[in-house]
Parts: structure tokens; C-alpha cells; sequence
């Protein structure tokens, strides 16, 4: 009988050893384990207990070794406000409804297109500075910047939050910051709004076929076609970008001249030359975006040809374009105007080298500052030649 104790405790002993073995490592771990050891061959020594549970629970987690589960990309701790207002990269995280719609309309990409339209203004050469142009040029920005534009952020960031999810899962709508409903209502009230704008300036201009409101309706369209599927123009790095270039600035162009004068063919084949330096601009863009672009299946140049040659392809775009109207304006008799252009070619091609071709992605916000002024500049210079 002695002996037959002294196996059942050597058995219980060794087990319980067993125990204490697993829940030392369990420790190390942030894991719970639970362990349950139920009395079978010596459950007739005591009959009042069915089984007995051993549980161990790791009460401290090592954080040296604990995963984050903050996304990769996330932006650093206390980002700018300054940056989520204007919808850039480095935003902080944000609570308030009203500054996050402001977000996704990306207020840093209106300025292009509010200076379409002074361009396009100045290539009519019928604006005066008399209060009413004032007021009829301040509305048409207001129509083709926080209106349609925004419109046209707020649709692609929709559509684009899959991409958004892989890439940059802290914007506002991978996020959860902002719901399906109320993205879908800002879209519409973007819409309808720079639409209203523009059947006001046709009416005020005294219009009698809408022209402005057939350029926002078309505007209006070739945004939902760049984003949205079937077609989802952005899709093919060619086709998008260069849809995109002549969104940013043929159009506003288009409905400055067409307020204040009438657009001819010339002015038409001029701006959307200038539409391949647009598509140059566009592929800054994609640098960041390799990565879920290449996920989602979009041919993004990037991601078609690698970030070497799309460098090289996007600095092209921009500069042989802007060479190319240099040429056409001293064809013209423009000598002046043609040789105010290249000096303004030429900063734009030292900041290329300096930021843009070192490192797309480190530098892109770097080179749209410093260079992208000179290019909007030398947009400007064009649309006074036009003028004369």
C-alpha cells in the first residue's frame, strides 16, 4: 500500500513540475494558457473531487518583443494640423467632422486650378479690374478650386480607399473617420454646387449657350471616369495622368477665357500642350502610391516602368513641353514672352536635380514647392502672350 502511495504522489508531483515548467514560459509571452488535468487511475483515492484545473495566465507582456499594431505607415506622433487641413501627408489624426471634410477636398491642390482661370482671364483680354470681373473671376475660382476640385479629391479618395487601406491606412476614410453616407453626401453637395456656380457666371455673362456650365459638366465627368470603375482612367498611367494634367490646367483655363472672352483653337491646342507637362505632374504623385498601386493591379508609370525610368519620364514631360511652347511663341513673334519662359524653365530643372531625381518619394513635397511656383509662372507668362 506504502508503495503504491509513493508512485500516485511521484506521479502527482511530476505533473504539477510540469505545470510550473509551462507557466514560467508561459510569461515570457503575452499569451493566456489554461491547463486542465483531470484524475483518472488514482481518482478512487478521493472520491469528492471529479477533477482539478491548473490555470496560468501570463500577467506581464515584454514590449521589446510585443508586436505593434500601429500600421506601418502611420504618421509620426503628433503630425501637423496644419498638414490635415490642407490634406497633405503628415496630417494629425483629427476628430472634428468639419476639418476632415475639409481633408479629403485637399485644399493644397486648389491653388493650380484658381490660377487656371486667372490665366485664362488674362488670355481673354477682356478683364478689368472693376468690381464686377473681380467678382465674376472670384466665384469662377470658387467654382473650379474648393467646388469641383474638391469634388473631384473626395471621389477619387473614395474610390481609392482599398489602395488607401495598403498605402496610407490612416486617411480619413480606411480610417473610419468619416462614414460611406457622409462621403457620399459631400460628393453630391460638391457637385451640384460648382455646377450651380457655373450656370450662375454663364447667365451673368450673359451667355446664350452655357459654356461654363458644359466645361464643369465635363470637368465634373472626366473626374468620376478617372476614378471610378469601369473605365477608371487612372487605371493606365498614361491615359490618367494625362487627364489629370489637363483637368489641373486646360480646364479652369478654358472657363477663364470663356467668362471674360471666347476661347479659339489656337488657345485650345496651346493648353492642352501644356496638358503633358500636367501629366508630368501627375506622376510625382504615384511615387508614393508603388506599392498598393501595384496590389490593386494599376499601371501607374511607377509601377509600369520602374522608378527610374518614370524619374526620368516625368521630368521630360514637364520640361520638353515647356520648351516646346518657348519655341512656339518666338515662331510666333513673341521673342520676349518665349525668352521669360526659359528663365523660368531653368530653376525648375536645377530643383529636379536637386530633390526630385535624388528621391521621388523622400522629396516630393520638397520639389512641388520649390520648383512647381516657376512652372505655374511660366503658365501665366504663356496666357499673356496669348492676350497679344
Amino acid at each position: 500500500m506504502t508503495s503504491i502511495l509513493n508512485t500516485v504522489s511521484s506521479i502527482l508531483a511530476s505533473r504539477v513540475s510540469s505545470v510550473d515548467r509551462v507557466g514560467a514560459l508561459s510569461l515570457q509571452n503575452p499569451v493566456s494558457v489554461e491547463f486542465t488535468c483531470r484524475r483518472s487511475a488514482w481518482s478512487t483515492l478521493d472520491s469528492n473531487s471529479s477533477g482539478k484545473r491548473f490555470v496560468v495566465r501570463a500577467a506581464e507582456t515584454d514590449t521589446d518583443k510585443a508586436k505593434s499594431q500601429v500600421p506601418d505607415k502611420a504618421p509620426a506622433a503628433g503630425g501637423s494640423s496644419i498638414n490635415q487641413l490642407l490634406g497633405i501627408k503628415g496630417a494629425a489624426q483629427e476628430t472634428n467632422k468639419w476639418k476632415i471634410r475639409l481633408q479629403l477636398t485637399k485644399p493644397v491642390t486648389w491653388p493650380p486650378l484658381v490660377w487656371g482661370v486667372v490665366c485664362g482671364a488674362a488670355a481673354s483680354g477682356n478683364f478689368h479690374w472693376t468690381p464686377e470681373d473681380v467678382a465674376k473671376s472670384i466665384l469662377c475660382m470658387m467654382m473650379s478650386g474648393p467646388c469641383l476640385t474638391g469634388y473631384t479629391q473626395t471621389i477619387n479618395d473614395w474610390y481609392d480607399r482599398e489602395i488607401d487601406a495598403i498605402n496610407e491606412p490612416y486617411r480619413p476614410i480606411p480610417s473610419g473617420a468619416i462614414s460611406e453616407q457622409e462621403v457620399i453626401t459631400q460628393v453630391w453637395v460638391l457637385l451640384l454646387g460648382g455646377l450651380g456656380i457655373a450656370g450662375v457666371l454663364d447667365v451673368w455673362a450673359g451667355h446664350t449657350t452655357p459654356t461654363l456650365f458644359y466645361l464643369a459638366l465635363g470637368g465634373s465627368l472626366l473626374s468620376y471616369i478617372y476614378s471610378a470603375p469601369p473605365l477608371k482612367l487612372k487605371q493606365n498611367g498614361w491615359v490618367g495622368n494625362f487627364a489629370l494634367g489637363a483637368s489641373y490646367i486646360s480646364l479652369p483655363w478654358w472657363a477663364g477665357q470663356a467668362l471674360f472672352g471666347t476661347l479659339t483653337p489656337d488657345v485650345v491646342v496651346l493648353t492642352l500642350l501644356y496638358s503633358i507637362a500636367g501629366l508630368g505632374i501627375a506622376i510625382v504623385n504615384d511615387f508614393k502610391s508603388v506599392e498598393g498601386d501595384r496590389a490593386m493591379g494599376l499601371q501607374s508609370l511607377p509601377v509600369a516602368f520602374g522608378t527610374e525610368a518614370a524619374k526620368w519620364i516625368c521630368v521630360s514631360a514637364i520640361d520638353v513641353t515647356q520648351l516646346s511652347v518657348a519655341g512656339y511663341l518666338l515662331a510666333s513673334g513673341k521673342p520676349y514672352y518665349a525668352l521669360a519662359l526659359l528663365a523660368l524653365i531653368i530653376p525648375q530643372i536645377v530643383f529636379q536635380f536637386k530633390y526630385f531625381l535624388k528621391d521621388p518619394v523622400k522629396y516630393d513635397v520638397k520639389y512641388q514647392a520649390s520648383a512647381q511656383p516657376f512652372l505655374v509662372l511660366g503658365i501665366f507668362v504663356t496666357a499673356l502672350a496669348s492676350s497679344h
